[in-house]
């Protein structure tokens, strides 16, 4: 018997709030996809922290076990689907498993199978292909979504660099990229021969870098989703990026604000036509569901320029699927959902693109990553428990009442914190502390933290209590991406 095509957005929300088979979304945190396990049914959550401390409903974290140090998250996600209670929880809820991941790779995958589940994303070694800085800039070329000038070479001493910058006409302030790389970890900024001496161990060696003009722009971030019907695209976010208060790496993505006016119109129509535009190229490289681009928008010219793809979800991937358009419709993430289901359905890709363009489908929110920012290690021995806070007329922050809601936050004296780190955990220069959620704008115009963002900040922080610990050198370099 043929399979019902599903015909409109109303019956896309039905099919699933009446899914059977169990879906996993397996991570360090919920954090990415929190509250889409009120969209889909069967939709759990298996993580690695307990933010909520036991009192979220659908999210299982198993008892700790004895492990290998964690380096990345793909680590900690191959632990989870590797832990008894894990494998227990998934034979017990039975059903044909699917499994989500922010991050995964083939031992993932086989992993995966094993449960006898299913990966609803492109496969690792596609999504690596895709993840990587320099094939961004073919994928743009070929779409004619253009990056800032920039050469692609190898470098292998400061002399070269500059040779190769002469060679290509784009001067010798630089920023430089390597493949691979999260949050600012892998950007260097390079002005000077001084300052190619305090990278050029991360920068020799590394085959091939994007060498880019460095320009005066303005972060911002675009969602999008590949579908058989066409890229659906949601709206562009600024970035709050390297901010002192909040991280200590100086191109380190801190967190994002979505609001209706966050850029001219003419930049948000632009920004939506060149995400629409790389997301049919990445279907034809064979890449298909949810993936973020990273625009730079030049101050003075108002020119837009590729920055770099995210073939995944992301930090920012709360903010977009927590939108006014999102209630409205459904969330960007169900239509990923979807076009792995195999389900056959009709969208018109080009009047749903439209309506989300609409500045009344957008409501205005902001997220801050709280990083421990100071160059010391330390054992909490305290930590502010997730849920909604509110600041008092004298600027002072207090716990209000517990909630997994973001949309709980009433109005700008409320926000929401997920908290990260809890009693026990080493806190270390960049580790994640915690994020916070607000209505309304965390930066000014200029594109500074306002005011009432660094109480927020100084706040949350305020709530950790820490012992130091005997030797400083007991801990290494932690600090890999957790969303």
């Amino acid at each position: 018997m043929a399979k019902k095509t599903l015909q409109n957005i109303s019956e896309i929300r039905r099919h699933f709030h009446t899914n059977s088979d169990p879906i996993y979304f397996v991570s360090a945190t919920n954090f990415n996809l929190l509250g889409l396990d009120e969209w889909v049914k069967n939709f759990k959550y298996i993580c690695y922290m307990d933010c909520f401390d036991g009192r979220h409903p659908n999210v299982m974290v198993p008892t700790e076990t004895p492990h290998d140090e964690f380096q990345s998250i793909e680590d900690i996600n191959n632990y989870l689907l590797q832990h008894k209670e894990v494998i227990d929880l998934v034979k017990r809820r039975g059903g044909k498993p699917k499994f989500a991941f922010l991050m995964f790779d083939e031992k993932t995958e086989a992993l995966v199978k094993e449960l006898g589940g299913e990966l609803w994303f492109p496969k690792a070694k596609l999504r690596t292909a895709m993840d990587n800085k320099i094939e961004t800039v073919r994928v743009g070329d070929k779409a004619g979504v253009p990056s800032v000038p920039n050469v692609l070479a190898e470098v292998k001493s400061y002399a070269d660099l500059q040779k190769t910058c002469e060679k290509a006409g784009i001067g010798h302030d630089l920023v430089l990229q390597s493949a691979f790389g999260d949050s600012g970890h892998t950007t260097f900024f390079i002005k000077s021969e001084a300052d190619f001496r305090r990278h050029e161990h991360e920068i020799i060696g590394e085959g091939e870098i994007k060498i880019m003009k460095r320009i005066d722009c303005r972060g911002s971030a675009i969602e999008a989703c590949a579908t058989k019907e066409g890229t659906i695209v949601g709206p562009l976010m600024t970035e709050l990026v390297g901010f002192k208060d909040l991280t200590p790496y100086r191109g380190g993505w801190c967190g994002n604000e979505i609001f209706a006016t966050a850029f001219p119109p003419k930049t948000r129509q632009k920004a939506r036509e060149l995400t629409f535009k790389f997301g049919e190229q990445l279907r034809k490289e064979g890449y298909r569901g949810y993936f973020e681009l990273d625009f730079l928008i030049d101050k003075k010219t108002g020119d837009i320029w590729l920055g770099e793809l995210n073939p995944r979800i992301t930090g920012a991937s709360s903010m977009t699927n927590h939108a006014a358009f999102a209630h409205a419709d459904a969330p960007l993430f169900l239509f990923h959902l979807l076009e792995f289901s195999g389900k056959p359905f009709k969208l018109d890709v080009e009047e749903l693109n439209a309506r989300w363009a609409d500045p009344d489908m957008i409501d205005s929110w902001s997220q801050m990553v709280i990083k421990h920012t100071e160059d010391s290690v330390d054992v909490i021995t305290g930590a502010p428990e997730s849920g909604i806070y509110r600041m008092l007329n004298d600027g002072r922050v207090i716990f209000d009442r517990f909630d997994y809601h973001r949309r709980a936050v009433e109005s700008e004296d409320e926000a929401f914190f997920l908290r990260i780190l809890r009693p026990g955990d080493f806190r270390y220069e960049g580790a994640d502390l915690g994020i916070l959620v607000t209505r309304g704008r965390s930066m000014t115009k200029n594109f500074e933290l306002t005011d009432r963002s660094k109480k927020w900040i100084h706040g949350i922080k305020s709530a950790f209590a820490a012992r130091p610990l005997p030797s400083v050198a007991a801990l290494d370099d932690h600090a890999f991406k957790i969303m």
